[in-house]
């Protein structure tokens, strides 16, 4: 919808300058002389304008006439820094890059809804929620379920000053300076909804989703595989990845759009329930959903949801389901909540989309431990949102059950809105030509011989040379639960394959500044001449590289990718041998000796450690300096299980000694600890670092007692356990 004309600077909204309450003759009379009166007018009139076109889809000026008053704006502001202020227009834009991201504590916790997968779930908490009303169903607010990333914005005085992701419900982290730049976010309250504010009240926290309309997600896409980078899955991902850029102007170019709904605390507004909240979000300046319904009835409540079920495809961006409320704010206080979600609301959620498409054939793909998997490969198709040309098929055993064959039409959805799957065939559209497949008898990627021992469904690669295992134990060294060496992706690592830098995870720590700097990301640029991966992004990697020497031993042992040592069975092994001597030493009774191990681990890890290329790989990352031991024991010395029979529950970030919680939770467990998710009245200690959560508050209801970091430090260091708290 385009602006209309603006053509006489004296004149807006087609009234005279007389007319329009926010252009009077005295504020352009004073305008002519006066910088301050004049950019105070043209903020006046661009949120004016921004409101129509935003929040009402009603615009009453041209886009380039909105565009001039942008500019005359940024000349004065330009002219006079004095006069810049933080709720002005312009600093929609920027170019700072910095330190963002902080954690931030929100006012009340945002919760999470219980989700209802069909009509007859719905009917049920229908049912209960007259029941808690005294027999009669309240009136409900039905809301489309907006597929995007959930958004927390602070007002202070009408001004925006904070903006912060969902994060775990309680503390989410710091994006003001990119939601900043998102256009339909007002950076000013309006005047005539701060009335209902009320008395006392100076901070507001509203609620809401970010996310991006379907066809710029298409454009973000399309642009991505031109420059050769991966797309994103869907726009949920997509929404939230530009939401947490470190350069707001990149934000800013993802075209990112909101549907705000919520508040904090509904005592800070002098409105009555969520409907009247919704009219009082649209008079604010914000982009309120039109699809919006209020039910008396538990009929017109379905056929809402069913009528959005059938609009779901038309609509410019991706819904997965309508949220329903009870509308009145008294009721749903006293109603309250459960320990994860309010009991006033449920979130109705629409079938998986499913869509049918061409098998055209079924390839091999082979993972870091040999295993092969075969992926459909499909004519593209469009399903939750994003393009599905490829589908993981597990196994033959699946294939074979579900009768999948080569050329057959099949049905594709995606697993929980995520993950494309097969559903099956369309039996009815089989060609005479589809044909049966069957797992290879040699390797795609090195012809080795294929094996499947008894008993398993994998088929395996038994080469350690093999290219593709390569690549796979490469990302998974680099990954984040291993060595965590940031910005190593699949990309990168492919192309350090490729040009034959590395070849196995001993490798990254010979490469320099210079040699990935020089990197041929295989593109080229419109002068012809080769993408370099470049100085900025090599000095990074390096860093990160670096730092990854001093992970723990248990990181070092589930880095290694050796097979049926996941993390948690990594830290079991690290914990009973807490170096690489003692445990490549170890005989293969002793390691299945282990709790949580095991003979079949046990021979893994063992034949392991006597395979030449294995040992030599991990003399080259003794060598550059890789842990190949706790620090808290010398090498070859078992740690003494000073903590068994205690649990400890880990929350907030240990920002003064570097080590992350999983890092801390391993030297806990190296001393007989047990390391757990959740406070009960069990726990023995909750350790607390900066910005802790929920799990300090269920500490301290449950008298559980608290450490802080510098006590967590001495048990490490002492193995004393604090008598006093």
């Amino acid at each position: 919808m385009k602006r209309q004309d603006w053509r006489n600077p004296r004149k807006a909204n087609g009234m005279d300058a007389e007319q329009n309450p926010l252009f009077d003759g005295a504020d352009l009379a004073k305008a002519t002389s006066d910088p301050a009166a004049r950019a105070e007018a043209l903020r006046r009139e661009i949120e004016h304008h921004s409101y129509q076109y935003y929040a009402l889809d009603a615009p009453t000026i041209s886009d380039a006439a909105f565009d001039s008053l942008m500019r005359e704006l940024r000349e004065i502001e330009a002219a006079h820094p004095e006069l810049v202020t933080a709720s002005s227009p312009t600093q929609r834009v920027g170019g700072y890059v910095g330190e963002q991201f902080a954690p931030v504590v929100h006012e009340r916790r945002m919760y999470s809804l219980d989700n209802a997968m069909d009509l007859d779930e719905l009917d049920e908490w229908m049912e209960r929620t007259a029941e808690a009303c005294g027999g009669a169903l309240p009136p409900l607010c039905c809301e489309l379920k907006i597929d995007g990333s959930s958004i927390a914005l602070t007002y202070e005085d009408g001004v925006l000053v904070r903006a912060a992701t969902r994060g775990d419900g309680t503390t989410g982290e710091d994006v003001t300076v990119n939601m900043r730049t998102v256009r339909d976010v007002p950076l000013r309250l309006r005047d005539e909804a701060r009335a209902a504010i009320a008395p006392g009240v100076e901070t507001l926290e509203l609620r809401g989703e970010v996310y991006m309309p379907k066809k710029s997600f298409e454009a973000l896409n399309a642009a991505a595989e031109e420059e050769g980078r991966a797309p994103f899955a869907n726009p949920r991902n997509a929404a939230a990845g530009s939401l947490r850029q470190k350069d707001p102007a990149v934000t800013k170019m993802r075209d990112l759009s909101t549907f705000m709904y919520a508040i904090a605390d509904d005592a800070a507004l002098e409105v009555e329930g969520q409907w009247e909240l919704l009219q009082w979000r649209r008079k604010a300046g914000f982009h309120v959903n039109p699809d919006v319904r209020l039910c008396t009835t538990a009929e017109e409540v379905r056929g809402f949801c069913r009528e959005c079920l059938d609009r779901r495809e038309s609509l410019p961006y991706e819904i997965d389901g309508v949220v329903v409320k009870v509308n009145d704010f008294a009721r749903q206080r006293a109603m309250g909540f459960t320990a994860r979600a309010p009991r006033w609301a449920i979130a109705f959620k629409f079938p998986p989309e499913e869509k049918t498409t061409l098998l055209r054939d079924i390839t091999v793909q082979v993972g870091r431990t040999g295993a092969l998997t075969p992926v459909a490969e499909l004519t593209p198709v469009v399903v939750a949102g994003s393009t599905v040309a490829r589908a993981t098929l597990h196994n033959l055993d699946e294939v074979h059950r579900k009768d999948v064959r080569v050329g057959d039409t099949v049905i594709v959805r995606k697993a929980g809105d995520v993950i494309p799957e097969v559903l099956g065939p369309v039996l009815s559209l089989r060609s005479p030509e589809a044909r049966i497949w069957e797992m290879p008898s040699v390797c795609p990627s090195c012809g080795s011989p294929v094996v499947r021992d008894p008993g398993e469904v994998a088929f395996r690669c038994i080469s350690i040379d093999c290219p593709a295992q390569a690549l796979e134990r490469l990302l998974h060294w680099a990954s984040r639960g291993a060595l965590d060496i940031d910005g190593m992706g699949e990309e990168i690592v492919s192309r350090l394959v490729e040009s034959g830098r590395v070849a196995d995870v001993a490798d990254y720590y010979s490469l320099s500044e210079e040699e990935l700097a020089s990197l041929d990301m295989g593109r080229v640029k419109a002068d012809g001449e080769p993408v370099r991966l470049g100085h900025t992004v090599a000095k990074k990697l390096v860093a990160a590289i670096e730092a990854s020497k001093g992970r723990t031993f248990a990181r070092v042992l589930f880095g290694l990718g050796i097979r049926h040592v996941g993390k948690t069975t990594a830290e079991a092994i690290a914990a009973a041998y807490p170096s690489m001597d003692a445990l490549s030493a170890a005989g293969e009774d002793e390691l299945a000796g282990i709790y949580g191990v095991g003979p079949k681990v046990a021979h893994g890890m063992w034949l392991f450690f006597r395979t030449p290329d294995n040992t030599s790989v991990i003399e080259r990352l003794r060598a550059a300096g890789v842990t190949m031991a706790d620090e808290a024991v010398a090498v070859g010395e078992e740690v003494p299980q000073v903590l068994a029979g205690l649990t400890f529950v880990l929350t907030g970030t240990l920002a003064h000694s570097g080590m992350t919680r999983d890092e801390a939770g391993a030297r806990l467990k190296a001393m007989g600890a047990k390391v757990s998710g959740s406070v009960s009245k069990k726990t023995s200690f909750v350790v607390a670092g900066e910005n802790a959560g929920s799990k300090y508050d269920k500490a301290v209801a449950l008298d559980v007692p608290v450490l802080d970091e510098a006590q967590l430090l001495n048990l490490l260091e002492t193995g004393e356990v604090p008598r006093e708290i």
